[in-house]
């Protein structure tokens, strides 16, 4: 099966995944902020198939805004529309993006020394949550 991902359709996963890894990044703790945006990053670039194709690259020319709320505002919406997006076009990639997301959150969340901060666990709620809302 072929897939046709405009510019935009791209640009919309590319912003949905890494935004992701960022929320991540911006719930933990600031000493581990690095290690967490590393780790979900190093989940993305691994991805397979088509969304591992379109995730090897960072969004471009995207505002993040200045807090975590304009992230999240931006980035959960984008979420659920990637979820859509690859659905109507190829259900397999849907679920290969539900995966590809759902490992880069666990390896983000995954650098703090046992349980996740209660921060960190919430932003993975919310995430996970925008993936299922699809």
């Amino acid at each position: 099966m072929t897939i046709t991902l405009t510019d935009q359709d791209q640009l919309t996963l590319r912003t949905a995944a890494w935004g992701a890894v960022s929320l991540m990044s911006a719930a933990s703790v600031a000493r581990s902020a690095h290690k967490a945006g590393t780790e979900g990053s190093i989940a993305l670039t691994s991805a397979t198939g088509v969304v591992g194709h379109v995730l090897t690259k960072a969004p471009k020319g995207v505002k993040w805004g200045k807090t975590v709320a304009d992230l999240a505002d931006q980035v959960l919406p984008a979420l659920t529309a990637s979820v859509a997006l690859l659905k109507q076009q190829a259900p397999d990639e849907a679920d290969n993006f539900r995966r590809t997301i759902t490992v880069s959150v666990e390896a983000a969340a995954r650098t703090h020394q046992g349980e996740p901060s209660p921060t960190v666990a919430a932003m993975a709620r919310k995430i996970t949550d925008a993936l299922a809302a699809a």
